[in-house]
C-alpha cells in the first residue's frame, strides 16, 4: 500500500487516470481506493442483466480499480467500508456522468469472495472480473 503511494497515486491523478480516496487517521492511511470511467461490452453481460440495458455495443462504467487497506487493520470493517463509500461516489456521480455499473477485477480469491459477498457478479467467461449493476446499488441507497 505505502509503494502505491509513493510511486504511482500522485502519478495517476494528475494524469487523471483514477482519483484516489484515502480513510486515514490523522496522517497514518488506514485504506484508499481508486474510481476510473470504464466501459463494458455489451456481450460481456449477463443477458438477465443486458435485457434491461440499451443495446449499445459499448456502456460507460465505473471500475474501483484499487481498493486496500492496511494488514494492521484488519477484521475492522475498513474493506466494506471503503467499498461503500466507493459504492455511494459512483451512484452520486452517475448524476452527472452516466454509468450502468460498478466493475472490479478480484487480484486473488479472498478479494473474488469479498466481492461476491456484497452481491457483485461475475462477468461470463471471466471468472475475477466482477459488476454491480448501478440500479442494485441505487436500490441499496434509497431511503426505504
Amino acid at each position: 500500500m505505502e509503494r502505491y503511494f509513493k510511486t504511482q497515486a500522485a502519478q495517476e491523478v494528475a494524469k487523471k487516470v483514477a482519483a484516489v480516496f484515502v480513510l486515514a487517521e490523522g496522517r497514518t492511511v488506514i485504506g484508499y481506493y481508486t474510481l476510473s470511467s470504464y466501459t463494458i461490452d455489451g456481450g460481456e453481460l449477463p443477458d438477465e442483466v443486458a435485457k434491461h440495458l440499451p443495446n449499445y455495443p459499448k456502456l460507460p462504467a465505473i471500475l474501483i480499480g484499487r481498493l486496500a487497506r492496511d494488514k494492521k487493520y484488519a477484521r475492522q470493517g475498513v474493506g466494506e467500508t471503503l467499498l461503500v463509500d466507493a459504492l455511494r461516489r459512483s451512484l452520486e456521480n452517475t448524476a452527472r456522468v452516466g454509468a450502468v455499473a460498478v466493475v472490479v477485477e478480484a487480484e486473488n480469491e479472498k478479494a473474488r469472495k469479498f466481492y461476491l459477498d456484497y452481491g457483485f457478479i461475475p462477468f461470463p467467461g471471466h471468472r475475477d472480473k466482477l459488476f454491480m449493476p448501478m440500479g442494485t446499488i441505487q436500490k441499496t441507497f434509497s431511503p426505504v
